[in-house]
C-alpha cells in the first residue's frame, strides 16, 4: 500500500454557486479528509481558486482530481507536493492580557516566534502569525503551555505554485488558440 502524504489541490473554476459542494462531494465520495480548504478570487477575472489540502496516496490524489476537473464549472484542477508549492497560512491568537502582563516569558516566546501582537486591550490581546502549519500550531501549543490562550485559530493553506505562471493561465491561453 503506497505511503499517504500531504496533497495540496489547485482547482479552479467559474464563480458560481454550488461549485464548493460539488467539489467537496468529490472528498466525501472517496472518503479523504478535507484537512484545509481556502477559496477566493484568483488572478483571473470570474475564476475562483480553491486551496485544498488533503491526506492521501498519489493513486487517490490523482483520481479525486480527475474527478473535481470533470465538474462543467471547473476549469482545471492539478495536485502538488509541498516542495512544488509556496505556502503560508496565519494564525490569531487571543490572550489573556493579566497573565501576559505577569510572565514576561510569554512575550518572549512571541517574539521567539516572530508573530506580531496586532491588539491590546485590558481584557486581551491578540497576537498574529504567519508561516508554515507547523509554526503556527507550535506557537499554539508553547503559548497554551502557560495557559494564557483565550481563543486561537488558523487561516486554510494558501498557496502559490513556484513556477512563473499558474497553470490554469497557459490552459486558458491553449484552449483560447484552439476554441
Amino acid at each position: 500500500m503506497e505511503e499517504k502524504k500531504l496533497y495540496t489541490l489547485l482547482v479552479y473554476s467559474e464563480n458560481i454557486a454550488g461549485v464548493l459542494n460539488q467539489v467537496t462531494a468529490v472528498f466525501t465520495r472517496r472518503q479523504v479528509n478535507i484537512e484545509s480548504l481556502n477559496v477566493s478570487a484568483s488572478s483571473i477575472p470570474g475564476v475562483h481558486k480553491y486551496t485544498i489540502t488533503a491526506w492521501s496516496d498519489e493513486d487517490q490524489i490523482v483520481k479525486i482530481a480527475r474527478q473535481i476537473e470533470k465538474k462543467i464549472d471547473v476549469v482545471k484542477c492539478n495536485y502538488y507536493t509541498d516542495d512544488q508549492l509556496f505556502i503560508r497560512e496565519s494564525g490569531l491568537y487571543k490572550l489573556a492580557t493579566s497573565m501576559v502582563l505577569e510572565n514576561p516569558e510569554i512575550s518572549r516566546t512571541i517574539r521567539r516566534f516572530q508573530a506580531s501582537i496586532i491588539e491590546v486591550n485590558p481584557t486581551y490581546i491578540i497576537v498574529q502569525m504567519h508561516g508554515m502549519t507547523e509554526d503556527i500550531v507550535s506557537l499554539y501549543r508553547a503559548l497554551d503551555t502557560f495557559g494564557c490562550v483565550l481563543q486561537y485559530t488558523r487561516s486554510g493553506r494558501i498557496a502559490v505554485t513556484r513556477g512563473m505562471q499558474e497553470q490554469v493561465s497557459q490552459f486558458l491561453e491553449e484552449r483560447e488558440q484552439h476554441g
